[in-house]
């Protein structure tokens, strides 16, 4: 397997692996030239993010600043509204429904690292999903760790550490989230 197949499956890999990084520095100059965008430049927004991103449904905003690792992992659905400042960290997958609302400086987190001590030494790193419902609504500096599921229509409250799976209709918040 390659290090970009290793990667996308979950397994330990190389990140300084060349096509790995060729393709986080792709990423890099997309991120800048979207980045250097206003709204008025809806067309060419467009047209990076259809570049950048695995995939962007229609009618759909991204408030600049905007970071991600590679862009290609992403899916995004219509009508999907990020505010400022996001973060999405996608050695894995991250899908993310229809509708769904995320306010500025949230954090969206495929990216992890082994448990195993010797492992981490090795420089290795790693990864898991995380599939975001429709509809969900996202407050401002909430973090997603690796692995999580947001079921549709769940309420995350600003500010709160997601470190396992949100059913459907779900609120949560705190740190780590718990329902309320």
């Amino acid at each position: 397997m390659t290090e970009l197949e290793k990667m996308l499956a979950g397994q330990p890999y190389r990140p300084g692996d060349a096509q790995l990084a060729e393709m986080r520095a792709a990423a890099q100059r997309l991120m800048k030239r979207y980045n250097a965008t206003t709204l008025d430049d809806a067309t060419l927004r467009r047209e990076i993010l259809d570049e950048l991103l695995g995939s962007l449904g229609e009618r759909g905003a991204i408030r600049t600043p905007f970071s991600v690792d590679y862009g290609a992992h992403i899916h995004l659905g219509d009508d999907v509204f990020m505010n400022y400042g996001c973060v999405l960290l996608d050695v894995c997958e991250i899908r993310i429904g229809d509708g769904t609302q995320i306010g500025p400086g949230v954090q969206i987190y495929a990216a992890d690292h082994p448990r195993e001590p010797e492992i981490r030494a090795q420089g290795l790193e790693c990864g898991k999903p995380v599939i975001i419902g429709r509809n969900v609504w996202i407050g401002g500096h909430a973090i997603i760790v690796p692995g999580v599921t947001v079921g549709d229509d769940a309420i995350i409250g600003a500010g709160s550490a997601v470190t396992r799976d949100v059913p459907a209709g779900a609120t949560v918040a705190g740190n780590p989230a718990r329902p309320i």
